[in-house]
């Protein structure tokens, strides 16, 4: 039996998906099909429930996929560690990364294009998903890496810190504070905030900000993701708190004015994430390494440390 066919039904269960398992292993979805349909006969037994969307496996097939995944994980990274013996350049596979919304594609698309100059033949996919999903697809394995903010510590995963990114005032250009290069926080109180979500870490973390500071702003409304905040600011319908380089655009196109804070600024750490039980693939590996050295072409530094644990400092659940 080839094994190219084990790794199709495992990429198809991951994926819980004939398309998205054929498309990883670039065939058709009526071959990916086929090859699942001639395991079973083999074995005798339905491996995939195909009346259910998303597809799940039977219990037999769970167990086949169970035993077969670490399997065909390890062939495949012993392959290409020979392969990457004699050259580097030589090595393959692809790179799955779960990523968070604000972590920038501009930002992401520097990384993966250095990361194809240097490896061409290694494919690098990246989703942005809520962080909820990161973390799980992470865990699941269907993420070799995770990008997250404000990490803590998971029993399932190592969190490599990664970058802090300042948080800083954003307001329309019409705002009175628009001319400012720096502001005091107590100037904030009173004022029409737009905020996130309370159930979000970054929330969290900018309402002890102001609370430190002694301010009381007036939330009019709650997103849970920058893009919206970000829209709420243009409108104008109020001033919010976000991290620097996600208004970089905005800022650049004169629809927002970011103001830095005068002293004790906020920050939003990341962090990289992948499955304590097991080392991310030679592949996924370079890959972690070209995010975390210091890059003068991206021009994002990582941090040497992370406080992951105090609730006092930045030790939340990942978020936005």
């Amino acid at each position: 039996m080839q094994l190219e066919s084990i790794k199709i039904f495992c990429d198809v269960v991951r994926w819980a998906s004939f398309s998205r398992g054929a498309r990883e292993n670039g065939i058709s979805q009526s071959s990916a099909s086929q090859v699942v349909h001639q395991l079973e006969v083999r074995l005798g037994v339905k491996l995939i429930d195909r009346s259910k969307r998303p597809l799940v496996p039977t219990p037999e097939g769970k167990v086949y996929y169970d035993g077969c995944k670490e399997l065909v994980g390890r062939y495949l990274e012993v392959e290409n560690r020979v392969k990457s013996l004699e050259n580097d350049r030589k090595l393959t596979g692809t790179v799955r990364v779960a990523a968070i919304y604000s972590v920038g594609l501009h930002h992401m698309s520097r990384y993966v294009e250095q990361f194809r100059q240097e490896y061409p033949e290694v494919d690098v996919r990246i989703d942005y998903l809520h962080p909820t999903r990161v973390i799980e697809n992470v865990i699941g394995g269907a993420a070799d890496l995770g990008l997250v903010s404000f990490p803590r510590k998971w029993p399932e995963l190592t969190a490599i810190p990664w970058r802090e990114e300042e948080m800083v005032l954003a307001v329309h250009p019409s705002h009175r504070f628009a001319g400012l290069a720096e502001i005091d926080a107590k100037a904030l109180d009173g004022e029409r905030f737009v905020g996130f979500e309370p159930e979000l870490p970054i929330r969290r973390a900018v309402d002890r900000f102001l609370r430190n500071h002694g301010v009381h702003v007036r939330v009019v409304l709650e997103f849970d993701n920058i893009e919206t905040i970000k829209r709420a600011v243009e409108v104008p319908s109020g001033v919010a708190i976000l991290p620097e380089p996600t208004l970089a655009g905005e800022v650049k196109a004169g629809m927002i004015r970011a103001i830095r804070f005068q002293d004790r600024r906020p920050t939003r750490p990341l962090a990289i994430i992948h499955r304590r039980s097991e080392q991310p693939g030679l592949a996924a590996s370079r890959f972690l390494e070209l995010l975390t050295r210091v890059d003068g072409t991206t021009g994002l530094k990582p941090v040497e440390a992370i406080a992951l644990a105090d609730p006092a400092n930045r030790g939340i659940v990942g978020g936005v």
